[in-house]
């Protein structure tokens, strides 16, 4: 990650913005509850978690990324912007981390995966460790490119081929994956194609226990 993004850290959000569509309808409805948590896995350079400080202002925010290059351009700007005393940045594994050892805390209200799945090798892996990371009521979020399946076959070439630069792959069964973690762990799924079908978001609850 470092060896893609040493240099394009610097750039990746003024560039990002135009095709990375979808982040701030999933920061709007992640709903995050009076006094929440909320982590990013694959936080980068720090704008979704900024956003998110922005737009639930009660939220205690954390994020995580495997590349130290992006939390050091991630702690600069989160200090920027004034959120340095707000949100905590730890160096883990999307697929394998702990959440007690990097923020001394099990759980969180919302957990959320921006544009990340789509560059992780094992990110069957790091669907389920999000969800591990869940509190009982939690709800896991996530945004990624999807199969572009409603738009031109021409527009789908260009874009596999630029994306592939950055070693980024869709996941084209990211909905079947999903519908078998939501049965497994008894959550319930809400998966959304936008775009006509440019990005996929999804929604894993954990189902309102009987009081």
């Amino acid at each position: 990650m470092d060896g893609i993004y040493r240099y394009q850290r610097h750039i990746y959000d003024l560039t990002r913005k135009y095709y990375l569509l979808g982040r701030d309808r999933l920061i709007a409805r992640l709903n995050v509850p009076v006094g929440g948590s909320v982590l990013e896995i694959g936080c980068g350079t720090g704008r979704n978690l900024i956003a998110v400080a922005r737009a639930w202002p009660h939220a205690q925010c954390f994020g995580l990324d495997i590349s130290p290059a992006m939390l050091e351009t991630a702690t600069a700007t989160v200090a920027r912007a004034g959120f340095a005393g707000r949100l905590a940045l730890a160096q883990g594994d999307a697929t394998a981390f702990v959440p007690t050892a990097l923020f001394g805390r099990a759980a969180f209200d919302r957990v959320f995966l921006s544009y990340t799945l789509s560059m992780i090798p094992g990110w069957q892996r790091a669907i389920g460790a999000a969800c591990d990371a869940l509190t009982e009521s939690g709800t896991l979020h996530i945004v990624d490119f999807g199969q572009q399946e409603r738009l031109p076959r021409t527009f789908r070439i260009l874009l596999r081929a630029w994306l592939s630069r950055f070693d980024v792959k869709p996941r084209a069964d990211l909905p079947k994956v999903l519908a078998d973690v939501a049965d497994a762990r008894g959550m319930v799924l809400e998966f959304t194609p936008l775009w006509r079908g440019y990005a996929w978001e999804a929604v894993l609850r954990k189902p309102r226990r009987a009081v």
